[in-house]
């Protein structure tokens, strides 16, 4: 058996602080920050709800992210 692999911590970081920012200036920031994936999501967007560490989350419109969540 395939030893489990332990993921790397989460950035501290509130995603509520991306909101009202552009995408890309957000995207630039949670990287910097330590985001390993940064995805963005039109609204309505259909998407998987698995859970993966190191992940954000943004749903944008005109360019601007208007919801951002971990995972």
């Amino acid at each position: 058996m395939a030893p489990f692999s332990t993921p790397a911590p989460e950035p501290h970081d509130n995603p509520e602080t991306y909101v009202g920012l552009s995408a890309d200036a957000a995207e630039r920031q949670a990287r910097e920050r330590g985001w390993t994936t940064v995805r963005s999501l039109p609204p309505g967007a259909i998407i998987t709800m698995e859970y993966r560490a190191g992940r954000l989350n943004f749903e944008v419109a005109d360019g601007t992210v208007r919801r951002s969540w971990k995972g």
